[in-house]
């Protein structure tokens, strides 16, 4: 049973820094992809960011270019989200998601196509 674990979500100030870590067990995923979802209250989940595992690549929603960063650490099987220069309008439940195939181009901003979720960490920026 694959399970995906989210921590470093919290309350800080506009202009701070979070972490986010995303820690999987239960599955091998060398080919995955992982992404990250945010989803503020009444709104749709949306996407953050992807990383293929294998090569390196990385998907940015255009809101978050430059500002946020993700990465992998695959000797631990866990997957980061940097985020800088945080926004009010960052504010959100964060949730990563993983698929066990590589996911290309459009493939991976879209929700349906992650098999895993994990039970999302609260981020709360305050203006």
């Amino acid at each position: 049973q694959v399970q995906l674990v989210e921590s470093g979500g919290g309350l800080v100030q506009a202009g701070e820094s979070l972490r986010l870590s995303c820690a999987a067990s239960g599955g091998t995923f060398s080919s995955s992809t992982i992404a990250w979802f945010s989803q503020a209250p009444g709104k749709d989940r949306e996407f953050v960011a992807a990383l293929r595992r294998r090569s390196g690549i990385t998907y940015y929603a255009e809101s978050v270019k430059g500002r946020f960063t993700t990465s992998g650490d695959n000797a631990k099987s866990t997957v980061y989200l940097q985020m800088n220069s945080l926004k009010p309008e960052d504010t959100a439940v964060y949730y990563c998601a993983a698929a066990p195939v590589t996911l290309y181009g459009r493939d991976a901003y879209e929700a349906p196509k992650y098999n895993y979720w994990g039970q999302g960490t609260q981020v709360t920026v305050s203006s």
